[in-house]
């Protein structure tokens, strides 16, 4: 396993080796929109971001912001020690889908229950997602779904070498 370096966040940036373990939920009002399959198909600035140590934040954004039909519930399920179990979604635009390319906690744990609402996306599976207008990179790995901005500073979780963090 490689050692971690905490890189030394800029003016501006919060380090994601300060977020806590357990996570954190924080409420933003930053406009959150994804772009899939040639258009918008959500935008809020009514998301929360899973805040959780390494990782870049998780914006979970409102069920409702999504355009209607773009969610189309598929098999499976994964579990989170914190959160409880995911279900998943496709995400389809006409004959354009991102194979579970989103989740949500319908029964989330207590301490997590405000995400029963809320639905997260693979940013890599999108074809954009921007954070007030900035174009995000996705976190690495199949797995994590973390919005990298410039208002985060790692090393970031997902890479090679990374599992062990």
């Amino acid at each position: 396993m490689t050692a971690r370096r905490r890189d030394e966040p800029l003016n501006g940036q919060e380090s994601v080796w300060d977020y806590p373990r357990p996570p954190a939920l924080r409420s933003s009002e930053d406009l959150v929109e994804v772009h899939f399959g040639g258009q918008i198909i959500a935008s809020t600035r009514a998301s929360v971001q899973v805040l959780e140590t390494s990782h870049p934040p998780t914006y979970y954004i409102p069920r409702r912001a999504f355009v209607e039909g773009t969610l189309v519930p598929t098999q499976g399920h994964t579990y989170c020690e914190f959160k409880g179990r995911a279900d998943y979604f496709d995400v389809v635009v006409g004959e354009k889908i991102a194979r579970r390319g989103a989740w949500q906690y319908p029964r989330p744990t207590a301490r997590f229950a405000l995400l029963n609402q809320y639905v997260a996306l693979m940013p890599a599976r999108m074809d954009a997602c921007f954070v007030d207008g900035e174009r995000v990179t996705p976190q690495e790995g199949e797995f994590y779904g973390g919005w990298i901005t410039s208002k985060v500073s790692g090393p970031f979780k997902g890479g090679p070498g990374t599992m062990g963090w």
